[in-house]
């Protein structure tokens, strides 16, 4: 069977998990392991936004219209040449471009299209009438994995521990599948002993590896989609080298519309003041400067506005009689950007509890915000919330 044949039949679950992915630079294709692909896209080497969001376009286009992987190979140099990107793995000859071409698009295809089927598989509904789940191997394979052709029809239920790391793809070029089954068809398997998986299923060797998975491969695609973006991007940041930690957290702020939300989001509770929950306006992108004022690590630390931080400022940061105006809604749009972007950052006076602040500084035409944020320190809630805002005629203009 072609490439095409296998993957030109979209679906809805599989392009809404593929297009609810970030862009995520990287440098080498293991950057990020196992269910981290649920949340980002990467294509080894390509470090600009620009061009990975072309490749990103290009993978959704070959889901969403089916166009196959002849068309994929096309668009794919296409935004190569357009980006000038060079150096990449496979550069140079034609069996070299086609090789990378397909794993991207064949990787990407089965990967999504798997998660799309994980999430139809366990739809509460449907998985009263199927709750067991049969490994079905491609048989149409010309070099097969003894280890797949081992696993075919092995019938488990869907909750069985054996699908959160065998749940196909199992490696590169794996064209296996999952098939649901009744409670009728789970009894035919039991009585013909394909009902247990092989002794020794997840036995991992001296390099974590399992057999007959490749690395990287031993996660469910899609199991992992709902996990929060915000809780994805903060394990992850912490870990990862500084130029990915940047790119990835400019592209959350791009990905959840800050600007829109925070002016909405302020309106909304001066209008009514019995919210309390914050909103998250993205990542400290220039973490390495904004520790050093601090004395704290902040890498990884989420940029927030609190429910009560529009009504402080309402309340106590409004005319002076001077140059000082007060703060409309729209100007919380701005609150993510003045500590990003700042033009200076100092340490503040402590909170009223103790926590350390820091004071962010940037001027917008003619007018200077000085905003001042706590740093939340809890194990799930480390952020840079924000406190007060002033804003104030800059002087000479």
């Amino acid at each position: 069977m072609s490439i095409k044949a296998a993957f030109n039949t979209p679906f809805d679950e599989q392009l809404a998990f593929f297009k609810a992915k970030l862009n995520l630079p990287s440098e080498r294709w293991d950057d990020i392991m196992r269910s981290a692909h649920d949340r980002a896209f990467i294509v080894a080497g390509a470090m600009k936004a620009d061009l990975l969001a072309d490749l990103h376009g290009d993978v959704t286009k070959a889901i969403e219209k089916g166009t196959g992987y002849a068309q994929f190979h096309k668009d794919f140099m296409a935004t190569v040449q357009k980006h000038g990107w060079s150096g990449w793995t496979g550069q140079g000859t034609v069996a070299g471009e086609a090789w990378r071409s397909k794993v991207i698009y064949q990787t990407n295809m089965a990967t999504s299209y798997a998660a799309g089927r994980y999430r139809q598989l366990t739809d509460t509904e449907f998985l009263t009438l199927r709750p067991y789940w049969r490994y079905k191997h491609a048989d149409y394979v010309a070099n097969p994995r003894q280890q797949h052709v081992s696993w075919n029809n092995l019938t488990l239920p869907h909750d069985h521990p054996f699908w959160q790391t065998h749940f196909p793809p199992n490696g590169w070029g794996c064209h296996c599948r999952v098939t649901p089954v009744d409670a009728r068809e789970y009894a035919k398997s039991q009585a013909a002993g394909e009902a247990e998986p092989p002794a020794g299923w997840d036995a991992r060797d001296g390099k974590d590896n399992l057999p007959g998975v490749a690395k990287g491969f031993d996660y469910a695609p899609g199991a992992s989609a709902d996990l929060p973006l915000r809780q994805f991007v903060q394990d992850k940041l912490i870990t990862y080298p500084p130029a990915i930690t940047g790119a990835l957290s400019r592209d959350v702020t791009r990905y959840i519309n800050a600007e829109s939300r925070a002016a909405d989001f302020a309106a909304s509770v001066l209008a009514d003041r019995s919210q309390t929950a914050p909103l998250w306006l993205g990542f400290v992108d220039n973490y390495v400067e904004v520790s050093a004022t601090a004395g704290k690590d902040v890498k990884g630390y989420m940029i927030l506005l609190p429910a009560e931080a529009p009504r402080h400022v309402e309340r106590s940061h409004g005319n002076d009689g001077g140059d000082q105006r007060p703060a409309r809604p729209d100007d919380f749009s701005r609150v993510a950007e003045v500590l990003t972007q700042a033009e200076k950052i100092e340490a503040g006076h402590a909170a009223r509890h103790g926590q350390t602040t820091v004071l962010a500084v940037k001027r917008f035409e003619n007018e200077s915000y000085r905003a001042v944020f706590e740093v939340l320190e809890g194990k799930r809630n480390r952020a840079l919330a924000l406190v007060s805002l002033v804003i104030k005629i800059a002087s000479g203009s």
